[in-house]
C-alpha cells in the first residue's frame, strides 16, 4: 500500500471521528485548546489501537483464508463505506457536550470500529503495521482536533458531508483492492 493509498484511507477512516468532533465543537460553548486534545488524543489514539487489533486477528487466520483475501477486504471496506453514506444521511443526532472520559470512550469506540475490520485487511495485504497505524493515528488526531474549531466556528452542516466522503473513500479502496488481486489493475 502506497502512501498516497495510506493517506486516502486515513482521511477516509477519520471522517467520523471528524464528524463527531465537529459536533463537539458546536455543543462546547467556551472552546478551549484542551478540548482540540481531548478530541484529537481519544479520537487519534483509537484510530490507531483499533486497526492493530484487527491486523493482530487478522494475521491468524491469513494462513487460512488468503485466497479469498481481496474479496475479505472488498467487502469489509464496502460495508464500513456503505454504512458511512446510509449514516451521512440521517438526521444529526444531539450529542453530548461533555469532554470527560465518560462521554469521549464510547464515542472514540464507536468511531473506531469500522477501523479494526481495516486492521483485518491490513493482515491480508501484508501492510507494514506501524508505520501504517501511526499515520492513521496522526491523521485522526489532526482532523479531529481541527474538527473541534470547525464546529465552533461553522455548525454542523458538515458533518454528513465528511460522512459521506469517508464511505465513498473506503468503498473506492475496497473496490481499488479487489481490481488489482483480479489482476484488472495494475
Amino acid at each position: 500500500m502506497s502512501l498516497f493509498e495510506l493517506f486516502i484511507l486515513a482521511v477516509g477512516l477519520s471522517m467520523d471521528a471528524f464528524a463527531v468532533s465537529v459536533c463537539k465543537g458546536l455543543s462546547a460553548g467556551h472552546l478551549r485548546p484542551v478540548h482540540n486534545l481531548t478530541c484529537g488524543l481519544y479520537f487519534g489514539g483509537f484510530q490507531a489501537m483499533m486497526p492493530l487489533l484487527g491486523w493482530l486477528l487478522g494475521i491468524q487466520f491469513q494462513a487460512f483464508i488468503s485466497t479469498v483475501d481481496h474479496w475479505i477486504a472488498f467487502l469489509l471496506l464496502s460495508i464500513i463505506g456503505i454504512n458511512m453514506v446510509r449514516e451521512s444521511r440521517e438526521e444529526s443526532e444531539d450529542v453530548d457536550c461533555s469532554f470527560s472520559f465518560r462521554s469521549m470512550l464510547p464515542l472514540a469506540l464507536a468511531t473506531s470500529i469500522d477501523a479494526l475490520a481495516v486492521g483485518v485487511t491490513f493482515a491480508f495485504l501484508q501492510v507494514d503495521i506501524l508505520p501504517a497505524i501511526t499515520f492513521i493515528g496522526l491523521t485522526t488526531f489532526l482532523l479531529s482536533a481541527a474538527g473541534v474549531q470547525v464546529g465552533a466556528l461553522f455548525g454542523a452542516r458538515f458533518r454528513g458531508k465528511a460522512e459521506l466522503a469517508g464511505g465513498l473513500i473506503l468503498m473506492l479502496m475496497g473496490i481499488k483492492i479487489l481490481l488489482e488481486h483480479l489482476g484488472i489493475l495494475g
